[in-house]
């Protein structure tokens, strides 16, 4: 009469690891992501505060320029150096969200390196929960051939009984 399949008790705890693990996996391509656009961020940052300076470096030059010909008038000198100053806060205030962003930058590798922790965590769990089920197997393979074993012996047992009383 054959035995009903063995199931392997842990399953359902197996089940769990590896949802586990593939959301874990999930949260680092989330937070790897994030990082990516944080970085493009502070990467546009940076080429804004560069155009800020050359756009200032331009306007000290046309003013020098200006003054070199003569041309200059008091109200457009001003003028020039009301728009150069307003420049340089410009700069100032890009450095500023420079900074800023560079603190999330470092926020997000945070993040990140967190979340590869456990990614790599859950997938040690899994592997042992898979180790497990794999020598449990095994070990009921071994059971399985004793068993047989011992009802080959038997049943040769029998048939011997049977020649000899005929």
């Amino acid at each position: 009469m054959p035995k009903k399949k063995e199931k392997y008790r842990l399953q359902p705890m197996l089940d769990v690891k590896l949802r586990n693990k593939r959301q874990a996996e999930i949260n680092l391509g989330k937070a790897i992501r994030v990082l990516k656009e944080e970085e493009e961020r502070l990467k546009v940052l940076e080429e804004e505060k560069q155009e800020i300076i050359r756009k200032r470096e331009q306007a000290r030059h046309e003013m020098a320029e200006m003054l070199r010909m003569g041309e200059s008038v008091v109200a457009d000198s001003h003028g020039h150096l009301n728009f150069i100053k307003r420049l340089k806060e410009d700069e100032e205030k890009k450095d500023v969200e420079i900074e800023d962003q560079k603190d999330t930058i470092r926020r997000a590798e945070d993040k990140v390196a967190a979340a590869k922790r456990d990614y790599i965590e859950a997938c040690k769990e899994v592997k042992i929960m898979e180790k497990h089920k794999e020598l449990w197997r095994k070990k009921l393979k071994i059971q399985l051939e004793k068993e047989e074993a011992k009802q080959m012996n038997e049943l040769g047992n029998i048939s011997h009984q049977l020649r000899k009383m005929r």
